[in-house]
Formats: structure tokens, sequence, C-alpha cells
């Protein structure tokens, strides 16, 4: 499609974009040139959120931006809601009861939070290498378009519109929804056919939420056919053939699977094999998808299932824990299959009215670990049986061997006897830790990041979730816990002496500022991300062996001594290489590989596949250029100077190659009378 028509249809939506005070700021201007003032917005933003991908304090900055234009403020929750609270409590047979100003401010405490985490959601999925299908125009057309959504109306089956005031989350992102919506707005600007007449009238109109809504309620159904019987069979779709017939297989039946978006299916399908569990519908053909796993090369991408957040359903753990024996990452799923077991033997016994043991409620709890599921949220069995128990505070007392007065289950609860406290603690805007009093156990997230010292700082033993130390710039005195669930934050940290990290950290690490690794001692297992983009050399670095999601060695100038992990889940980032001198890469790449300032392919050896895109921006000339086999995002070559000695894998999607208008020409010239070079 051109460029052309793309500005024009984002602007017969959003008329008098160009004339937005914030477009003319980042663009040329001129009110006249409408066209390009969006063109330049839309690469601005599309460039700033390329970008935030690449650190975690960009990204962080930037969903701050997004919390502070979208979610609700304070005082714009209306006096109404109050009201209604203080109408089911009467309901709830508390009497007739008036909110305080501080029972109001934890309504609105926890409305903001709702509406912030519900946002997140989108916002992490755009961020993420899941999106790379999709060009950034048609992320921003759905992103505004979610926008207006306000709750779902199930008699009129229509999204109510949000307003300023809207205290509801935004909607509940479906992938699989949205994937389709955006592939029907692309295929409608590429002339392509859309074979359902309603739905190709909804889409020349271009409004997300009648799209959206439309696909939400009519496209995902199979016509009641679905009948869910366990005896299935695996389908594997091999990787590089058509992406058509798995697109097809899983149209109609709400998995909720981004793969059902034809763009996404022929992404991953370039970067490994897929394989599907079909379960017998009410015709007895094996039809109905149930589960699914992505490969990268010979490694397990995900595996996804069709409950709520895409976790497996219980009947389907060990039709998955029988699949993955045959794959040789499988040990890398164990804690993912044993916690999958265990979470629903638990949830069986509380079913039928069986007592939990102290090791079952230590689970349940997270006391150790996190519970890891298959899905990208959490599984919600946990949180409905420990609503139903009832008891959560004996419960904890238990587990901890201690009184149920030491157990807080609210921050105002929280004493200098408290051993177990149960909920995120937010404490933005501390500036100092004298007469701090922390529990010794925090299931939940630490908020501490306006504190610049540790001085008089006494952490817990434990968080399960995430530890926020961002404006912390010195290590003296700073005693980590001994474990921590979620990502730990010392965004600010300027040296690694006397630093003691966990031996394991379940989510990501941000040392973003470092800008050496003398005396850094690495976690061992680190299962997010690892930030550590300031550091300039490689002298002392001693990186993880596995590294689950991002690598990010963006200012590093040599590749002297640098040692790689054969395995990394998301991204590579050595922005700031300019020669491939010494470099090993990874013999797997999950998400994009970041070599933007390489000018020569000399000594340059590339993985066989890279799951997202191919950052090579400075490269000159493609002579000596061996790409990889399968290539899942987009190849940059901005500053290629011709076609001469560039090979693309066979199947390579030009629309996905950025190179300047005259290689482009030649490449097309070359490959419409059948020369290849």
């Amino acid at each position: 499609m051109k460029s052309k028509e793309i500005l024009r249809f984002i602007d017969r939506l959003y008329r008098d974009l160009y004339l937005h005070e914030e477009v003319l700021h980042h663009s040329s201007g001129d009110k006249t040139d409408k066209f390009r003032n969006i063109s330049e917005y839309l690469n601005m933003m599309g460039d700033m959120h390329e970008r935030a991908s690449l650190t975690e304090n960009r990204r962080e900055m930037l969903k701050r931006l997004y919390h502070q234009r979208y979610v609700i403020k304070a005082e714009d929750v209306p006096g109404s809601y109050y009201g209604m609270q203080e109408r089911i409590a009467l309901e709830r047979g508390f009497g007739h009861v008036k909110m305080t100003d501080d029972e109001k401010a934890e309504v609105q405490r926890e409305v903001i939070e709702n509406q912030t985490k519900s946002l997140d959601a989108w916002l992490d999925y755009f961020l993420s290498e899941d999106s790379n299908a999709y060009p950034f125009w048609v992320k921003y057309w759905a992103f505004q378009g979610m926008l207006t959504l306000g709750s779902f109306d199930k008699k009129r089956g229509q999204f109510n519109k949000r307003t300023r005031q809207t205290v509801a989350p935004f909607v509940d992102l479906n992938r699989e929804a949205l994937s389709l919506s955006m592939d029907m707005v692309i295929k409608f600007l590429n002339k392509e056919e859309i074979s359902d007449p309603e739905l190709e009238k909804l889409v020349e109109g271009g409004s997300f939420a009648r799209i959206y809504t439309y696909i939400l309620n009519n496209v995902l159904k199979n016509n009641g056919n679905i009948e869910k019987r366990n005896e299935g069979i695996w389908v594997k779709y091999n990787q590089g053939n058509d992406y058509m017939p798995l697109v097809r297989s899983l149209a109609g039946y709400n998995t909720g699977w981004c793969t059902a978006g034809e763009n996404t299916a022929r992404q991953q399908l370039s970067m490994g094999d897929f394989y599907v569990y079909y379960t017998l519908d009410k015709n007895g053909e094996y039809k109905i998808p149930r589960i699914a796993i992505r490969m990268e090369d010979s490694r397990i991408g995900e595996i996804r299932g069709v409950a709520e957040s895409q976790n497996l359903e219980p009947e389907m753990e060990q039709i998955v824990e029988a699949k993955i024996k045959d794959f040789p990452d499988r040990e890398l799923y164990a804690k993912q299959v044993n916690d999958m077991r265990m979470l629903t033997e638990i949830y069986n016994k509380h079913k039928n009215g069986i007592e939990l043991s102290l090791e079952e409620l230590k689970f349940l709890y997270e006391i150790d670990s996190k519970i890891v599921g298959f899905g990208y949220g959490r599984d919600p069995r946990i949180d409905e049986i420990i609503r139903e128990r009832n008891n959560q505070r004996n419960d904890l007392a238990k587990v901890f061997n201690c009184e149920s007065s030491q157990v807080a289950l609210s921050k105002k609860e929280i004493t200098e006897n408290t051993v177990y406290y149960c909920g995120n603690l937010y404490l933005f805007d501390l500036r100092s830790a004298e007469g701090l009093v922390l529990p010794q156990h925090i299931v939940g997230d630490l908020y501490l990041s306006s504190l610049k010292s540790a001085e008089s700082l006494i952490l817990p033993q434990s968080i399960r979730g995430s530890l926020y130390l961002g404006s912390i710039e010195s290590a003296e005195g700073l005693v980590l816990p001994q474990s921590i669930g979620g990502n730990l934050y010392l965004s600010h940290l300027r040296s690694a002496e006397g630093l003691i990290l966990p031996q394991s950290i379940g989510g990501s690490l941000s040392l973003s500022s470092l800008k050496s690794a003398k005396g850094l001692v690495l976690s061992q297992s680190i299962g997010g991300s690892l930030y550590l983009g300031s550091i300039e050399s490689a002298e002392g670095l001693v990186l993880p062996q596995s590294i689950g999601g991002n690598l990010y060695l963006s200012h590093l100038r040599s590749a002297e001594g640098l040692i790689l992990p054969q395995s990394i889940g998301g991204s590579l980032s050595l922005s700031s290489l300019k020669s491939a001198k010494g470099l090993v890469l990874s013999q797997s790449i999950g998400g994009s590989l970041y070599l933007g300032s390489i000018e020569s392919a000399e000594g340059l050896e590339l993985p066989q596949s890279i799951g997202g895109s191919l950052y090579l921006s400075h490269l000159r000339s493609a002579k000596g250029l061996i790409l990889p086999q399968s290539i899942g995002g987009y190849l940059y070559l901005h500053s290629l100077e011709s076609a001469n000695g560039l090979i693309l894998p066979d199947d390579f999607d030009l629309s996905k190659l950025m190179v300047p208008e005259k290689v482009m020409d030649e490449l097309i010239s070359m490959r419409s009378s059948g020369i290849h070079r």
C-alpha cells in the first residue's frame, strides 16, 4: 500500500489531527501541509516506541506518560461512584455507612491501580516482540480506538463510550480480536478481498470500536459447534510453509491467540514450527484448537492454552507434559508443568472441602516462588481459592508460624511486629528510610522509587513481586532480600562495589546506569530481561548462562572479551558496536537483534534465526553479509548503497525490508527479471 493512502485513512478518522499542538510540535509546523505533519508525527512516535523497547527505563517512562494522559485522576472520580459503594455496603448488611475521606482515597487508589494495570496490558503488547508483525501506524489506530471503549453492555452487545470520568478499567485485551482487526485494515488499504460483507463495510468506515466489537461478537464464534472433549491430535505446521492453513484452522474459535491474525501467523511460522492440539467437535472432527506450541527453531518459544489469559485448561496439562518430552529444552518448562499440576490438585481439594497441608498453603500463597503458568496473566484459580477460603490471615499465620496479629492485609495494619504483608506497598514519595518499618515478607511489589540512599533501610527478607529502588546511586549499606520473585530496579546505581544480588531473580534486573562491570557478580538466573545499557567494556563481565528476556548492552564499544549466553529469550541490543571483531553471537535470539552501528559485514556471523527484527542501519555494503535463514520481523538496512551482494531469505517479504528507495527499485527489478545476487 502507498503511504499516502495510510495518511488519508488516519486523517479521515482523526480529523484535524495535523493541527493538534503535539503534532505541530513534532513536525514541520506547516498548518497547510497536513499529510506531512501526520507522517512526521507518526514517524516520531514510531521511533519513540522503538527506542522505548530498548531499555527498561525508557519503557517505564513512556508508560508513565500514557498513564498521566489516559488514567483517571483522583479528582475526576465522580461522587456517584462513592454513593454506589455506600449502597453496596448497605446491601451487604453493613448498614448506612458514610465513607470517610481516607476511605474515598483508598477507593481512588484502587480505581487508578485497576486502570493502570489494564492499560499496561495493551501497552506491554504494543511494546513487545509479539506486535512486530504490524507497522506502527496500524497500532496507533488500534490504540486510539481502544481508548474510546468503556465497559461492555451485554444486552446491547456493544461497548459504552469512555469519558474522562469513566471509573471502569480499560477493556480486556483479546489478542486474537486485535490481530484480526489490524489485519482487516491492512487488507482494506491493500485492496485485498474481505470475505465478510458486513465486516468489509465496517472496515471501510474505519472505526476500531465497531470492527473490534463485531469481531468479538460474530467472528470469534464457530456456529455453536464447540464441544470441549479432551481426545485430540497434534498437528504440526512446518517452518517456512504456507501460514494460511494455520490461520484458517483457528478462525472463529476465540482462542485469544494473536496467531489467528495473518500477519502474526506469517511472522511466527517464519521463526519456527508451530504445533496445535485439536480436540473433537460435535461432528466428531478434530477441529477445536486447545493448545498451541510455538517454536523458535528447535527451542520452544511459548506454550498457550484457551483458558483465561491464555492459560492451559486443567485437563490439558497432562497433554502438554507428554508432548514437551519430545523437545530438547523441556527442562525449561519443568516449573510450569509442576506448578500447574500442583495448582490443579489444590483446586480439586478446595472444591471438595479437603483441608490443605502447610506445604500446599505455602505454594498457594506463593511464599517461596511465584506460581508460573503457561498464559500471559496469573492463573485465575489462585485468587478464586484464596477468596473462597475467606481465612487469609489465619492461613498466613499458619504458614509463617506466627500470630494472626502479625499478618497485615492492608498498609495501615503494618507495625514493627508485622511478619507478613499481602499486597503492593507504594511508598513513592519516601525520601529517607529513617524510621521506616517494613514487614519481614511481602507478597506483592515494594515501591521505594524516590529513595536516594540505603542509609537506615532494612528491607524484607523476601519479596514475591518487584522491588523498585530506581533512585539509589550507591550500594553502600544496601542489603537486598534473599529472594525477589519479580523485577529488581537499580537503574541509577553508578557502581557495583558492595552490591550483593540475590542468586535468583524471577523477573528483570535493571542496572542501566552502571558504566563498568567491575565488582559486578550477576545472579545465576534471571527470568526476565537484563539491562546493562551504559556499560562500555566487557572487561570483568560474566553474564548468566540463560536470560529469559532481553539483554541490553547498547553502549558496549567493543566485543572483546564478551561471552554471550547461548540462548536469549528476547532481544539483544549491541547498538553501539562499530565492528564485529571478536563478536560471537548467541545461537538463538527470540527477539530482535540491534547492530545498528556496525559499518562492515566483515567477520559478522549472524544466527540462523532471529525471532524479531534485524537492525543493520549503518551497513553501507552487503558484501560478505550472510543473513539468517529466518527473520521474524523487519530488516533495517537504511544506509545500504546498492543491492549488489544482498541475498535475502527465499520467502522474505519485501515490505519488511527497510532500504533506500534506489536499492528497493534494484531488488524489485532483479526479482522481476529472475536475477538473484
